[in-house]
């Protein structure tokens, strides 16, 4: 067995973490940290892992010409233009709906992208991405690739965010999946996984003849929490931005 020493302070780093009106951001992403999602668009940056994942899942569709990334990384400055911006332009009532307020925006951390079918004119805050066609086709391969439509229709209530259905976000792989597959949000995912806690029953999924085995880490009741992974397997850690850790280590199977 390994052991690995979490500490609480990195609860709020990692593919995982929950950003929503409750939960803001602590700590945006080093600069050489991001990368141009798409080479075609270099000013529109994504945290790394993020970046090769969209660039894999365009790749995938042949999809570079047709869908465009519209918008990525922020910075907390841009945030606050957009969001100041948008409550001038569009009213308190429809701002609220579909721009995040400063800190508390997805976007400020390099992992959520708003994407757009390639039109004349695209809309920089709701772009236009149908349920129809290559668009259609991104969203359904997206999960493979570790992106979740994070903002579906009919859970305005868990978001707090109108239905966008051009603002994907990266969570990775199996996770994203895992939403797919039960219609989660993230928010609603963070609490399932609780339900497999560290030295209790995990999750487990199986794909590639490997398994993941999903556990939550709680980490509010000390500064560092200690956990044993067995030696040789790949583990991935991520804070969730709320109370603790997501931990999933993979196994060859057979």
């Amino acid at each position: 067995m390994n052991t690995l020493i979490l500490e609480q302070a990195n609860m709020h780093k990692g593919s995982l973490i929950l950003i929503n009106r409750m939960h803001p951001v602590f700590e945006e992403p080093a600069e050489d940290m991001l990368i141009p999602a798409d080479h075609r668009h270099p000013d529109i940056l994504l945290e790394r892992r993020a970046a090769a994942m969209y660039a894999a899942l365009i790749h995938s569709l042949d999809g570079g010409e047709r869908i465009v990334p519209v918008s990525g990384y922020r910075t907390k400055k841009e945030q606050e233009t957009i969001y100041t911006e948008s409550m001038r332009e569009n009213g308190e009532e429809f701002t609220r709906k579909y721009v995040a307020y400063p800190n508390h925006s997805e976007h400020q951390t390099g992992l959520a992208i708003d994407v757009g079918e390639q039109k004349e004119e695209i809309d920089f805050i709701r772009p236009d991405f149908p349920y129809t066609g290559i668009c259609q086709e991104f969203r359904l391969k997206a999960a493979r690739y570790g992106f979740i439509e994070r903002y579906p229709q009919g859970k305005e209530a868990i978001t707090g965010i109108a239905h966008e259905p051009w603002h994907f976000r990266y969570v990775g792989y199996p996770h994203a999946e895992l939403i797919r597959k039960h219609q989660f949000t993230l928010e609603e995912y963070t609490e399932f996984v609780k339900s497999f806690p560290y030295g209790g029953e995990h999750l487990l999924f199986e794909a590639d003849e490997q398994t993941a085995e999903i556990f939550y880490v709680h980490a509010l009741s000390s500064p560092t929490v200690r956990i044993d992974i067995p030696s040789g397997a790949r583990c991935e850690v991520s804070g969730n931005n709320v109370d603790g850790f997501v931990a999933t280590v993979w196994r060859k199977n057979g």
